[in-house]
């Protein structure tokens, strides 16, 4: 599984720590992980959480990533923002065992974690512990064992109010104020991992265009 990082700007001085915690636990597991910014409070591409939800439905939507974690400080905003595109479902995650109800239960495909409120002392075992939850069982097995028919009946049904609600991928990079969806794009991890793992030409050619 490709799984990336992103980091808005007020939590982005974590973003060395946060990768770390996060290749520590999933590349063992067989995981790839990309961080995707920002990589530090002086990374000139600046984003705020709604360009983290920006981008993380572009690299979601066309197969560059698998699975997103993303976050602020308080994992608010980035899940409200991700939860905003299509095929994104994003849970917002504060504790080792949300961690393992929403991936088992929800089976989803991003997070957003808190990475200011009640993140101090021993805030990179939390962190680490919360990846081992996430990572170290496929998702969708569901929690506890008489509900697995449910919860999986009810996230194929979740999944198809999705497809309806929400509109495709072009047409909303299309319709975005432009400078907004270029800022969420123009970071270095886009440029370094972006199009080498992008499995769909037309998201792939719009961002090029977007870029350009």
């Amino acid at each position: 599984m490709k799984i990336a990082l992103i980091n808005e700007n007020s939590q982005a001085a974590k973003n060395e720590l946060i990768f770390a915690a996060l290749k520590k636990v999933a590349e063992p597991l067989g995981h790839e992980v990309y961080n995707y910014g920002m990589y530090g409070a002086e990374d000139p591409n600046s984003l705020t959480y709604v360009q983290n939800g920006i981008l993380a439905a572009v690299l979601l939507n066309s197969g560059a990533a698998d699975f997103v974690v993303t976050g602020c400080g308080t994992g608010e905003g980035a899940m409200l923002a991700c939860n905003s595109f299509p095929k994104v479902l994003c849970g917002h995650v504060q504790s080792p065992l949300d961690a393992y109800l929403f991936t088992q239960v929800n089976d989803g495909n991003c997070v957003a974690l808190p990475y200011a409120e009640n993140f101090g002392w021993g805030g990179e075992l939390k962190l680490e512990y919360i990846f081992e939850k996430l990572f170290s069982t496929p998702g969708g097995g569901g929690y506890p064992p008489e509900r697995v028919v449910p919860e999986q009946r009810n996230k194929k049904i979740l999944d198809g109010v999705k497809e309806i609600t929400h509109t495709d991928m072009l047409t909303i990079l299309d319709k975005l104020d432009r400078e907004l969806v270029k800022g969420a794009l123009s970071g270095e991890g886009v440029k370094k991992y972006f199009f080498d793992n992008c499995k769909d030409a037309a998201i792939a050619s719009k961002v090029k265009e977007i870029l350009a």
